[in-house]
């Protein structure tokens, strides 16, 4: 298994920008497709991003053109750059990781506990 430890998250004014880090450790993190998921009060939790073990990114359209993933395989680190930010953006942000991209995609075997980003008007 791999465990997933989040970080960078906080009260940003919109427009503003944060990056989202993940750590990975106790497994083979460069073989692991990864995800980033966000989970608003009253709400399901979304697919925000993934990234393959080869690099190949997926957005959620909300958040096309303004966030950014990306990895660090030599860190065994996942990134999320966030720009551009709304209020609407604000929710607790997980990190997720699969062996297979379809799984981390629909349910990932992984997860971190969570970062909550806050974004006021």
């Amino acid at each position: 298994q791999v465990q997933l430890v989040e970080s960078g998250g906080g009260l940003v004014q919109a427009g503003g920008s944060l990056r989202l880090s993940c750590a990975a450790s106790g497994s083979v993190f460069s073989i692991n497709d990864m995800g980033w998921y966000r989970q608003a009060p009253g709400k399901q939790r979304e697919l925000v991003a993934a990234i393959t073990s080869s690099g190949s990114t997926s957005y959620h359209a909300s958040v096309k053109g303004r966030f950014t993933i990306s990895r660090d395989n030599a860190k065994r680190t996942v990134y999320l750059q966030m720009n551009s930010l709304k209020p609407e953006d604000t929710a607790v942000y997980y990190c997720a990781a699969d062996s297979s991209w379809e799984e981390v995609r629909v349910s990932p075997r992984s997860w971190g506990r969570g970062t909550q980003v806050t974004v006021s008007s």
